[in-house]
C-alpha cells in the first residue's frame, strides 16, 4: 500500500520559484547595490599600505575597548595574517561581514522592537526564529543561488538570514527587561510611545542589544566561511580551495586567520558593551 507523501519540498520550491520569477527586478537591484558596496569597501581597505590599515585597526580596537591587551592582540594578529599572505582574503571577509551585519542589524533591531512592544507580533515572530536558528546553515545556500546566483551577493543573502535571529531576540529581550517602574514613570510624565522608546527603553536595553549585534557578527563570520561553497571569496574561499586541493597547511593558515578576526571582533564588541553597561550603572 502506497502512503501519500505530503509535498513539502515541492511547495517550498514552488514558493521560491514564484519569488524568483516575479521579483527579479528587486533581486537585481539588491545585487547591484550590494556588489557596488562590497567593491567600494574592499577597494578602500586595499588602497592604503597594509601596515597603515593595521595601525588604524589597532588604534580603533584600543579606542573602542579601552584595553591595551586587545589593541596589542589586534596588532600582532593582523601582522601574522599579513605575513601569511592572507591580507587580501581577510579584507574581502571583513567587507562581507560588515555589509551582512549592517543589513542584519537594520532588519533585526526594528523587528525586535516590534516583537517587544506587541504580544501578537512576539507570538508570530518567535516560532519563525526557532525554525531559522535550528535550520542547518547549508540549507540557506539553496535559495541564495536562484535569487542571486553564485558570488558575494548570494553569500550575503544567506548570511543575513542565518545571522539575524540573535539580533531580533536580544533586542526584544533587552526592551522587555526594562524595569516597569521606569516605563510607568515615563507614562506618568506624559511621554509618547516614541519618546518612551528612544529615551527610556532603547538606552537601557543598549547592552543587551550590543550583545545581540556581537552574536550576529560571529554568526555572520561563520556563515561567510560556509558561503565560500557558492563562490564567496575571502578566507572561507581559501579554506574551500585548500580542501579541494588537499593543501592542509594552507587550510590551517586560513583557519587561523578566521580565528584571529573572530577574536578581535568578539573582544572589541564585548569590551565596548561592558563599557556601556558600566556607564549606565554609574
Amino acid at each position: 500500500m502506497e502512503i501519500y507523501r505530503i509535498p513539502v519540498g515541492q511547495a517550498i520550491e514552488t514558493f521560491i520559484n514564484f519569488f524568483v520569477e516575479n521579483f527579479a527586478f528587486a533581486t537585481r537591484g539588491f545585487a547591484a547595490v550590494t556588489s557596488t558596496g562590497i567593491g567600494w569597501i574592499v577597494s578602500a581597505l586595499m588602497y592604503p599600505p597594509p601596515i597603515v590599515v593595521i595601525l588604524i585597526f589597532t588604534i580603533l580596537a584600543w579606542f573602542l575597548s579601552k584595553s591595551w591587551k586587545i589593541g596589542l592582540f589586534t596588532l600582532l594578529g593582523l601582522l601574522l595574517i599579513l605575513n601569511m599572505q592572507l591580507w587580501g582574503p581577510t579584507m574581502s571577509t571583513l567587507a562581507l561581514i560588515l555589509v551582512s551585519t549592517l543589513i542584519a542589524v537594520g532588519i533585526g533591531i526594528p523587528i525586535g522592537i516590534i516583537a517587544a512592544l506587541s504580544e501578537i507580533a512576539y507570538k508570530i515572530i518567535t516560532p519563525v526564529l526557532d525554525v531559522m536558528q535550528t535550520m542547518p546553515a547549508f540549507v540557506y545556500l539553496i535559495p541564495a543561488i536562484p535569487f542571486f546566483g553564485l558570488g558575494a551577493v548570494g553569500a550575503i543573502f544567506s548570511t543575513v538570514i542565518f545571522s539575524v535571529p540573535p539580533c531580533i531576540r536580544l533586542t526584544c529581550l533587552g526592551i522587555k527587561q526594562v524595569p516597569k517602574e521606569l516605563v510607568e514613570a515615563a507614562d506618568a510624565f506624559g511621554s509618547s510611545k516614541w519618546q518612551k522608546l528612544f529615551k527610556v527603553q532603547l538606552p537601557i536595553a543598549k547592552t543587551t542589544i550590543l550583545a545581540g549585534i556581537n552574536q550576529t557578527i560571529m554568526l555572520a563570520l561563520s556563515m561567510v566561511v560556509i558561503a565560500a561553497m557558492i563562490g564567496a571569496r575571502g578566507l572561507g574561499g581559501e579554506v574551500w580551495r585548500a580542501i579541494q586541493r588537499l593543501e592542509m597547511g594552507r587550510g590551517f593558515e586560513a583557519g587561523i586567520g578566521i580565528v584571529i578576526v573572530a577574536i578581535i571582533l568578539d573582544r572589541v564588541m564585548q569590551a565596548y558593551g561592558g563599557k556601556g553597561q558600566q556607564a549606565q550603572q554609574e
